[in-house]
């Protein structure tokens, strides 16, 4: 059973950073497609960004990109989101997720097909 567990979120000021790291409980994470999803107060869930096995392939919502990367260090069994230029509308719970291949429709797809998720980490954008 991958067990996930976030670190990193916060509050900051529109504009700022923040990184946020996944923690996985298990060597096999390597083989894992990892990603990231958000949820806005109100709001459905919904997928931000991923990140294959091997980090040849990632994903980005049009929300992000630009913004936001993706990045992994498998011999540590842990995934990062460096998050740039936040602004209000990326407040939110963010959570790490495993489970569902990194394709280019990764972030359209259904939470109630991701296999694996972490607990959440608090992002709050405001000044």
């Amino acid at each position: 059973q991958l067990q996930l567990v976030e670190s990193g979120g916060g509050l900051v000021q529109p504009g700022g950073s923040l990184r946020l790291s996944c923690a996985a409980s298990t060597s096999t994470f390597a083989y894992y497609t990892v990603g990231w999803f958000r949820q806005a107060p109100g709001k459905k869930r919904e997928g931000v960004s991923c990140i294959s096995s091997g980090s040849l392939d990632t994903n980005y919502a049009d929300s992000v990109k630009g913004r936001f990367t993706i990045s992994r260090d498998n011999a540590k069994n842990t995934v990062y989101l460096q998050m740039n230029s936040l602004k209000s509308e990326d407040t939110g719970v963010y959570y790490c997720v495993a489970g569902r291949p990194c394709g280019r429709y990764w972030h359209e797809t259904p939470p109630g097909d991701i296999n694996y998720w972490g607990q959440g980490t608090q992002v709050t954008v405001s000044s």
